[in-house]
């Protein structure tokens, strides 16, 4: 971590892109595994750093729903939910757009009404309790296919929580081609819900493209690969069409072969509005305040330039006017008076 660690630590901050299990802390996990002894995860906290080293993007996802796989009923459910916003409110997270793979809890048997009153009885106790606002992407498992398309759209139609914002695709990319999700992502965007799908992480600039132009993505999920396509990143920066930047995650799943070449600087230096995310932090070994110090190094930022950062993720996000100007006000605020007696 850099000399930066400290002001981080205490920013103000919004998260874009992160995944609900993905965020199960090793304590959270441990717990549900003790719970539910058939399954392979370890219930040694200790022993999840071991489980969660991933030799390729197929190996993460075989342990990610290995982790998917521990949360059967609705208290699991609500559990989860607000023990990740208890570790967003550590670190000074403000709002977050979590994305929720509501039918990998379905097809596992959990009621969907239960489901949906879970993750709401957790939003509102969070937000009383932390001060941090949740809202909700749902998002489509790609390697479900089009069934889990149907079902994860008619979830999100027919039994629209509160804090719905948004319709995303995740999974592998590879061998999941964007455009045969257009009729269900149309659905979505007809109803009011946002476009967020996954792109550009495992596959070439192409999968971007189809995101934009078949799936009427306003944000680009990793969009990695992006820094490949010159034109792509002057269309990105012309529409003011962000990123969601996970860098660690990118190379935990071998999306970049090293840190140091991690595309950020390129996307920066093209003017596209970049959102610094951690996606599935505890099974990254890091966090979103590590993030931070990551893309500062990265880009060679001081404190003002870090906060910028910030407020790029309250400008790309869901939230209503009043509420981005009260969180990027909190971030100037803390961000003078850290300057000024530092």
């Amino acid at each position: 971590m850099t000399d930066l660690h400290p002001f981080i630590a205490g920013l103000p901050k919004a998260e874009l892109h992160v995944h609900h299990v993905g965020s199960a802390s090793p304590r959270i996990v441990a717990e549900l595994a003790a719970h539910h002894p058939d399954s392979k995860v370890p219930t040694d906290p200790e022993a999840l750093a071991d489980y969660f080293s991933f030799t390729d993007f197929a190996h993460f996802i075989d342990v990610y729903l290995s982790v998917v796989d521990l949360i059967r009923t609705p208290e699991d459910v609500r559990l989860l939910t607000f023990e990740v916003a208890r570790d967003m409110a550590r670190q000074n997270v403000r709002y977050a757009e979590l994305t929720i793979t509501p039918f990998s809890s379905t097809r596992r048997g959990i009621d969907e009404k239960a489901f949906m009153a879970a993750i709401e009885d957790a939003r509102k106790a969070a937000e009383a309790e932390f001060g941090t606002v949740l809202r909700w992407c749902f998002d489509i498992p790609g390697e479900a296919g089009l069934e889990a398309a149907e079902e994860t759209t008619r979830l999100a139609l027919d039994l629209r929580p509160e804090g719905l914002v948004s319709f995303g695709l995740g999974g592998p990319e590879i061998g999941v081609p964007r455009p045969q999700f257009k009729p269900y992502f149309d659905r979505a965007i007809a109803a009011g819900l946002h476009s967020v799908p996954h792109a550009g992480e495992t596959t070439g600039p192409q999968t971007v493209w189809d995101a934009l132009n078949e799936l009427g993505a306003e944000r680009i999920g990793h969009g990695t690969s992006a820094a490949q396509d010159p034109a792509l990143l002057a269309h990105l920066a012309e529409r003011r069409i962000p990123l969601e930047v996970c860098p660690t995650s990118n190379l935990a799943t071998r999306a970049v072969a090293d840190i140091d070449q991690h595309p950020v600087r390129e996307m920066v230096a093209a003017g596209v509005l970049v959102t610094i995310n951690s996606d599935d932090p505890p099974m990254f070994g890091t966090d979103l305040n590590n993030e931070y110090g990551v893309a500062a190094r990265l880009l060679g930022l001081d404190e003002r330039g870090v906060a910028d950062l910030a407020k790029n993720a309250v400008e790309a996000s869901f939230l209503d006017p009043a509420g981005k100007a009260r969180i990027a006000g909190e971030i100037d605020a803390y961000t003078d008076a850290w300057v000024a007696n530092h």
